[in-house]
């Protein structure tokens, strides 16, 4: 390969990444917030690849692309947003150390970011860290008061992981004021009540 087809090559995939990144920025002001498997419906990343059976990330899809951006970070691993694809790439596999790794490089490299914060959060949380989980909810909550799905998932983790059911109310409380007549919150609170009354 000549020099100038490697930096063709080269410019089409960091052209990728931004066009990549803009359609993540786009479509993830619309997710719903990432609830544990067995919790109220949750959405993958919104970079998440096509489904397979059920709708479930297709393994061999997310292996495929997850071994393509390894690639690609071990020649640039100062590309945030490659890190940020290849942590919702391996939380879809349900890698969750993996997708916490590649969610601290890119908080390492970019700016703070409350969704990838709650992210993280949400990865800890599954790896059964819950005070590293609400660690990273709080930071998403002082770089943005008003983060809502930072909070919703503060709920799971006091109410489900820790058993705090009052914080877990007063949280909740909160939750309702931002997001009035949202059906994933009277969910999440029914959810809470009926694990406080059990």
């Amino acid at each position: 390969m000549s020099r100038d087809n490697a930096l063709y090559a080269l410019a089409g995939v960091l052209v990728g990444f931004v066009v990549a990144y803009f359609l993540f920025e786009a479509v993830g002001e619309q997710q719903p917030p990432r609830l544990p498997a067995g919790q109220a419906a949750a959405a993958g990343p919104a970079g998440a690849v096509p489904g397979g059976p059920g709708g479930a990330p297709d393994p061999a899809v997310l292996g495929q692309r997850a071994a393509q951006v390894e690639e690609f970070l071990r020649t640039s691993p100062d590309v945030p947003q490659a890190w940020l694809e290849l942590g919702n790439l391996r939380f879809d596999a349900r890698e969750y150390p993996a997708a916490a790794e590649a969610y601290r490089r890119y908080l390492d490299l970019a700016p703070p970011d409350p969704d990838v914060l709650t992210d993280l959060g949400v990865a800890y949380h599954l790896m059964e860290r819950p005070d590293d989980a609400l660690e990273q909810f709080a930071a998403a909550q002082e770089l943005a008061p008003d983060h809502w799905q930072s909070r919703f998932n503060e709920v799971v983790v006091l109410a489900f992981d820790l058993g705090r059911f009052d914080e877990a109310s007063r949280v909740l409380d909160e939750l309702r004021a931002l997001q009035p007549g949202n059906p994933d919150v009277d969910r999440l609170a029914a959810e809470v009540e009926r694990r406080r009354g059990a």
